[in-house]
């Protein structure tokens, strides 16, 4: 039976890949770099806000100095704009609801930095009693290393690792999941879909926010 529910965000519970793409674009265009159309970003994200960046970047302007330039205008512009066009996936307000209200810890590990996890996690989900709510952090490794999880555990009591399902929508959730010793189940609505997920081989493969509801329950 489970007990502790662990949710990536972006993706996962919610679609940010609109205010990301707008963010970067205009550290872009603010250093003088070409901009990227939206649809590029969902291959750009998910190894945190360093490696965006670079992504982003022109392969002959990623140097670490340039790269730090564009990311500190990155992260004043998404500061304050990170909330204009994300939104939560479809299900996902009612699905969290439903757990917290059966009795489930909810936890979250992303790899977005700490300060905007926080914000979208409490202005998308205010209403709802996290247990752990963890960015990318300072001095510890991003997904896929399972560091985030090993510290949701210990924050949470939940040691026995059968008890937990981790839910992500990206080949490095499902890599994340596998290298902490926990089960995964991949969505596919995020940035990647069924094919990236199922190359990973997770236990679960959902196309809607109801089923995890269902896998959890066993119902």
């Amino acid at each position: 039976m489970k007990k502790l529910i662990i949710f990536d965000l972006d993706g996962t519970l919610l679609n940010t890949i609109a205010d990301l793409a707008a963010s970067v674009n205009h550290s872009l265009k603010q250093s003088g770099y070409p901009e990227h159309p939206e649809n590029a970003y969902y291959m750009f994200v998910g190894n945190g806000i360093t490696k965006l960046i670079e992504r982003a970047l022109p392969e002959n302007k990623r140097s670490k100095e340039i790269i730090e330039s564009v990311r500190s205008l990155f992260l004043s512009h998404y500061d304050e704009n990170n909330t204009v066009f994300s939104t939560p996936y479809p299900g996902i307000p009612e699905l969290l609801t439903m757990l917290k209200d059966a009795g489930y810890l909810l936890a979250v590990a992303s790899n977005k930095y700490q300060k905007a996890t926080e914000k979208l996690v409490t202005h998308y989900f205010g209403d709802i009693d996290f247990a752990a709510v963890f960015g990318q952090r300072d001095d510890v490794p991003v997904k896929p290393h399972p560091q985030v999880i090993e510290d949701i555990i210990k924050l949470t009591g939940i040691t026995d690792k059968s008890e937990i399902l981790y839910i992500g929508d990206s080949n490095v959730d499902m890599h994340t999941a596998s290298n902490a010793g926990v089960e995964a189940c991949g969505v596919t609505w995020g940035f990647r879909g069924h094919e990236e997920l199922a190359s990973c081989n997770p236990s679960y493969i959902v196309d809607k926010a109801e089923e995890i509801l269902k896998i959890i329950s066993g119902t």
